[in-house]
């Protein structure tokens, strides 16, 4: 099976074999006997955030596949909401809306599995995972054994984590999250969004208003998947946003924008330094393109090739590196390939 089958960018090539794992103890199972083995394991949730060679990849995939939702709830503590791995994340958001669960609201639309959320410590429109998570099951395949982190030894940060920095070490099993109870949604952090909502940052709106909101915003930049729509047919952001010294925020031009953080970095905009550096929307050629209503997707037109898609990222990454001096950052991850 091609790896462009499995991934939202739909490009990549074969697998050596794949592996549908449709329960945990499968899941542990088909690893560790990879790894006993010394068979290379690409492990594959959604696909939403791959970049897999064109030649393919002399590995063993394990899809996970896994579902179940486990729900403790009650009137003062909120919900615990434990969700396998292989739960489609949107789905979960979809049902927390539902249900009244509190803090996931602003993440709808976003594509892949729950278990690859705590990863890259999903983000969006203000909100992140790491807000409501409060614990993440796991195999470790170093040490051979089932192992459960909380929150505060996930070393969660800017679209990063303990998982994240360790990528060949951790499984992840199942994520349960401490969710409010209630129907309006956690207070609105991001200012496209307040707007669209018509209230101000830090007011809340009804959950479910905060989704349609979402979803509408997302769909305006392309970043809700829709197989008639080439403007999906990539893995999200591209490039994250760079986080930057006082003095390289300095640097820029007055109108870009900073946004201050807690440690006394400054974060910019990945967008508006490609937009800025020359790169508008659609920039690139019939098979692989910036996306025509985001600069920051990178998207398959359709006839692309993984090579084709990192040639133009090269491109991207230099022209904002000539124009700015600052070096972005690939959000997604490269199999069997480099950028």
């Amino acid at each position: 099976m091609d790896l462009a089958d499995l991934t939202t960018l739909r490009l990549g090539g074969p697998a050596r074999a794949v592996i549908d794992a449709t329960t945990e103890d499968h899941l542990v199972e088909a690893v560790r006997i990879a790894d006993e083995g010394g068979d290379a394991v690409l492990v594959v949730g959604g696909g939403s955030n791959l970049v897999v060679a064109d030649e393919g990849i002399d590995s063993t995939v394990v899809r996970v596949l896994t579902r179940g939702i486990t729900i403790d709830a009650d009137a003062c503590s909120g919900a615990m909401v434990t969700v396998a791995a292989g739960e489609p994340w949107d789905g979960v958001v979809a049902r927390a809306v539902a249900e009244g669960w509190v803090g996931v609201e602003a993440l709808s639309g976003i594509p892949g599995s729950t278990g690859a959320t705590p990863i890259q410590n999903v983000g969006a429109y203000g909100q992140e995972v790491s807000q409501t998570i409060a614990s993440v099951r796991t195999y470790d395949r170093y040490d051979r054994r089932i192992r459960t982190f909380a929150a505060a030894d996930c070393d969660f940060s800017y679209r990063h984590s303990r998982f994240k920095a360790q990528p060949m070490r951790h499984v992840v099993l199942s994520v349960t999250f401490q969710l409010a109870l209630g129907d309006l949604g956690a207070p609105v952090a991001y200012a496209e969004l307040a707007r669209t909502l018509g209230i101000a940052i830090g007011e809340r709106a009804p959950a479910a208003d905060v989704r349609r909101a979402v979803l509408a915003l997302r769909r305006g930049k392309g970043m809700v998947l829709d197989p008639d729509d080439h403007d999906t047919w990539s893995a999200g952001s591209f490039f994250t946003n760079p986080i930057l010294s006082p003095e390289q925020a300095a640097a820029l031009p007055p109108e870009a924008p900073r946004f201050a953080q807690t440690d006394g970095s400054v974060k910019t905009s990945a967008a508006w330094l490609i937009d800025h550096a020359g790169f508008a929307r659609g920039h690139g050629d019939a098979a692989v393109s910036l996306s025509t209503k985001h600069t920051l997707a990178l998207t398959n037109r359709g006839s692309g090739t993984t090579a084709q898609l990192l040639d133009l990222a090269r491109e991207v990454r230099d022209g904002v590196q000539r124009a700015y001096g600052i070096t972005l950052v690939n959000e997604p991850v490269l199999v069997g390939c480099d950028l």
